[in-house]
């Protein structure tokens, strides 16, 4: 079923506004896999905020002009299905777990604003730590200074009751 004009600049502009707030996108042939299986992807995806969608290439051609992601336009060919996200490893992790248990659906390519990936570079991407698992492990690196000082400088009160204690149990034990 085709779309009309006014539908068809509807998603154009639905994947700009998309692309516009994007870190990445990710391009996979998803050539005979079974509605299930997408919608599962489809559910995902949502779960980790990434847009997922199975658009016709020329629309998303129109919409990433004029962005940084504007050189991927000559490797949308074929039944493709984007993937499009602020959080890079969010959107490759979902594309790559996915991709690695359903053969049917096969990573071609993506962008990050103004470089290009391969499938290994999304590979590699999605191996990565999460935004906030990162983030987790800055916090607790920028702690454990502070934790340790706090330590210290409470080490020498108890020593100083430790050495009371000794001196207590010394006296009433003579």
């Amino acid at each position: 079923m085709s779309l009309n004009l006014q539908e068809k600049q509807a998603v154009v502009a639905e994947v700009a506004k998309q692309v516009a707030g994007a870190q990445a996108i990710i391009m996979a042939e998803n050539r005979g896999m079974a509605v299930a299986d997408m919608t599962l992807l489809r559910a995902k995806a949502r779960a980790s905020g990434v847009y997922f969608r199975v658009v016709k290439n020329t629309l998303v051609r129109r919409a990433v002009v004029d962005t940084p992601f504007a050189s991927l336009a000559d490797k949308m060919v074929g039944p493709l299905a984007y993937g499009i996200g602020p959080d890079p490893v969010a959107v490759a992790k979902v594309l790559n777990d996915f991709a690695k248990g359903n053969e049917k659906f096969v990573i071609a390519g993506g962008a990050m604003p103004g470089q290009m990936m391969s499938a290994k570079d999304i590979a590699a991407l999605a191996s990565l730590p999460s935004r906030e698992q990162l983030i987790a492990k800055l916090l607790g690196t920028m702690q454990a200074p502070i934790a340790k000082f706090v330590r210290t400088l409470n080490e020498v009160p108890s020593k100083f009751v430790r050495a009371l204690a000794a001196v207590r149990d010394a006296k009433q034990a003579a």
